[in-house]
């Protein structure tokens, strides 16, 4: 996507990515890169947005950035005059907002865009995404951007079909997964927590996406992969890349220790990569 990493783990899209000094922080920490809070010109202000911790990962009810979009223009100026390789995430109410957002973000300098259009807390119709919705915003920023762009999608049902509608829009890759429908039960309430169906994320998805990132080589996807789901260490890391991701993106385990969950993640990823080199020479 035209970005030069200093190693393949980058920090997803989530509410720890909503300021610019928070992304500043991440990359000194050594992330290879940091894709913001998504981008909307419009995004819902009457939502009960929450997180809910579980032993085996999150639930939460949140979706886009509240900053204005102004002020996400200037953030993007000012990382792109230090050369950070920060990704701007974009969504909008229509294919054609989506376009025009891609262009004014261009007008930044900022280098690379994921498009964050599987935010099923807003729209519980997204379990069933379909090929056709994925052409239309994917296709609709490609006429308005060249700036390379990845398409971040959920795991499940139709995948395949998907991604190759994101690839025949315009897409430079793909990003798997976004989180995937989850609810828990208050054991105070007995009532569901955070009131209905929510984005669940954490390690319990982290093998139906090496699963999914595997049977999509296999059948010849061939565009870049950002595997995303569940990691928490170097292992992981080094997981996701042999199932044929070219990066890793992390984003739940960071919500604990932030700075030092993702130095250790690095750290452990580059002791493994060193020790299958010395393996391999």
């Amino acid at each position: 996507m035209g970005l030069r990493l200093r190693n393949t783990v980058i920090v997803g899209s989530g509410l720890l990515t909503d300021q610019e000094r928070n992304i500043r922080r991440l990359l000194e920490t050594g992330a290879g890169a940091v894709v913001t809070k998504t981008i909307h010109p419009s995004p819902p202000t009457d939502l009960d947005e929450r997180l809910v911790r579980l032993p085996t990962g999150m639930l939460n009810s949140t979706t886009y950035s509240k900053r204005p979009v102004g002020r996400w223009l200037t953030a993007l100026r000012s990382f792109a005059q230090d050369d950070l390789p920060v990704i701007a995430s974009l969504h909008a109410g229509s294919p054609e907002e989506l376009g025009a957002l891609a262009a004014e973000v261009q007008t930044t300098g900022c280098r690379a865009l994921e498009l964050g259009i599987s935010c099923l807390n807003e729209e519980p119709g997204l379990e069933e995404d379909t090929p056709d919705r994925v052409y239309a915003y994917t296709s609709a920023t490609r006429s308005r951007t060249s700036l390379p762009f990845s398409v971040k999608l959920a795991v499940g049902e139709g995948l395949v079909d998907r991604t190759r509608a994101a690839s025949a829009g315009g897409a430079d890759a793909i990003t798997v997964s976004d989180t995937i429908p989850g609810a828990a039960i208050s054991p105070a309430t007995g009532e569901l927590e955070l009131g209905g169906v929510f984005g669940y994320s954490g390690p319990g998805i982290k093998p139906l996406v090496l699963a999914a990132i595997r049977r999509l080589r296999a059948r010849g996807f061939d565009l870049p992969i950002l595997g995303c789901g569940g990691v928490a260490s170097g292992r992981d890391v080094a997981d996701y890349l042999a199932v044929g991701a070219d990066a890793v993106q992390v984003y739940t385990a960071l919500h604990t220790d932030m700075h030092t969950t993702l130095d250790r993640i690095i750290t452990q990823s580059a002791a493994i990569t060193a020790a299958a080199l010395e393996k391999t020479s």
